[in-house]
């Protein structure tokens, strides 16, 4: 019995670590914000991307094995978790920034392409997005979920952003990039919150909605709204962004 027990601990722990990490597979003919979140993150740590567009064709596709090469990963020109991983953890060449990028930006909705390293909405659109999201409190928490049949807590983030015009990246660490480091008696609704629970570092992501309160994707409870103050969330709170100007 004890040897079962054992058993099933070790099996739990391998299916966090493998489900942890989990990332969109992307490859020749993919499409959608994911691609455009890869095609800004090998943009910006050096890779040729001269079209910003949401498609994964040949140039992407190369400057994907590139990177693979360039870090000893097996050579598919397939983004895969081990792939995502690593371009996680690439950093931006000094000075390279897409506001001032030389390459078509062709966003596949009507709104902005976001902006890295400054504010980029205003106060009725954050008000906005926060109307939005409340749309959606109740629906559950799902791993990797990005649509009102279930959410994850960075996917809950773009897909709101997506309904009122705006494209971020689609995790939680890449999201930590947008805007401009705040305090939070600066924040007004809309601005981003961020907190270390499973992992080191940005782990889990919501909206500010004012009064210390903030909207996001519980993995117990699903979309709702709680307080940044409760013990939790006040022990976990790893820092905000500003994005509202």
């Amino acid at each position: 019995m004890k040897i079962k027990f054992i058993a099933i601990i070790i099996l739990s722990a391998f299916i966090f670590c493998t489900t942890a990490f989990a990332s969109p597979t992307l490859q020749k003919n993919s499409k959608g914000d994911d691609v455009i979140t890869l095609q800004q993150k090998l943009y910006l740590i050096g890779y040729t991307i001269t079209e910003i567009d949401g498609i994964f064709g040949n140039e992407t596709e190369r400057a994907v094995a590139a990177f693979q090469h360039d870090n000893q990963i097996s050579v598919t020109g397939i983004v895969t978790n081990v792939t995502w991983r690593a371009l996680q953890k690439a950093k931006p060449i000094k000075g390279r920034s897409l506001e001032t990028a030389d390459v078509k930006v062709n966003t596949l909705n009507k709104g902005n392409l976001v902006a890295f390293g400054k504010t980029f909405i205003n106060k009725q659109q954050g008000i906005e997005i926060i109307e939005t999201g409340k749309k959606y409190i109740g629906v559950p928490y799902v791993f990797g979920g990005n649509t009102p049949k279930g959410f994850d807590c960075s996917g809950f983030l773009q897909y709101v952003f997506k309904e009122n015009g705006f494209l971020i990246p689609r995790l939680a660490d890449e999201q930590y990039q947008l805007g401009l480091s705040a305090k939070t008696s600066q924040l007004s609704a809309g601005d981003l919150v961020f907190f270390t629970t499973y992992t080191s570092g940005v782990s889990h992501c919501g909206f500010y909605v004012g009064d210390r309160k903030f909207l996001h994707a519980s993995s117990s409870r699903g979309i709702r709204i709680d307080s940044l103050d409760s013990d939790y969330w006040r022990s976990r709170y790893y820092g905000a962004r500003r994005i509202i100007d």
